[in-house]
């Protein structure tokens, strides 16, 4: 992992892109690194598209701005590619995540030229198949982890194994199917070019 990594998050408002990018700077911080984790707020509604963003280093983090030129961008739903430039600054260096069932000829004329890596995962099949409804946050959470190596898999699993406890200490049955979504996810991710 390079010293820093700054990933950009585009969801729409409901969807848990927001509560994905906390997730991760927690796992990360568990894991010995300094990290940011916030929201972009704007007119914050149900379906509006939201902005949310990471940083995570070794060394401490002195930047407190939002990511225009990010290493990673997880797009968490494939609508956006048509109303927001997802790949705004984002380094051919790293990758663009995306949440889609749709194949390469129909991705690629939607950013705006990119060179980077590409990889799609379908996290409608991930989340109906491990926990019964549509919450693609927890399989996109899991991708961008393996796709940017951002901490071992097992380390990461662990530690979200303990934040789903607490997180859904009122609701302990839906921990089982978090944690089944996240190993799928890991399995389930793709490079498309």
């Amino acid at each position: 992992m390079k010293d820093l990594i700054e990933i950009r998050w585009h969801g729409r408002g409901g969807q848990g892109a927001k509560t994905a990018s906390l997730l991760l700077a927690d796992a990360a911080f568990n894991t010995g690194k300094y990290i940011q984790g916030f929201p972009e707020y704007g007119p914050e509604r149900m379906g509006a598209p939201i902005t949310a963003y990471n940083r995570i280093s070794d060394n401490p983090i002195r930047i407190h701005s939002n990511i225009y030129e990010p290493d990673y961008v997880v797009v968490v739903d494939d609508t956006l590619l048509d109303a927001v430039d997802v790949t705004a600054g984002l380094s051919k260096d790293g990758a663009i995540v995306i949440n889609t069932t749709k194949g390469k000829e129909e991705i690629e004329p939607k950013l705006h030229n990119y060179q980077g890596a590409i990889y799609t995962i379908d996290a409608r099949k991930v989340s109906m198949e491990t926990l019964g409804k549509y919450f693609p946050n927890t399989p996109m959470l899991a991708a961008i982890v393996k796709v940017a190596g951002i901490m071992d898999e097992k380390d990461f699993l662990e530690d979200m194994k303990g934040s789903f406890k607490h997180k859904f200490a009122k609701k302990p049955e839906v921990i089982e199917g978090n944690m089944k979504a996240l190993e799928l996810a890991l399995q389930e991710i793709k490079k498309i070019n």
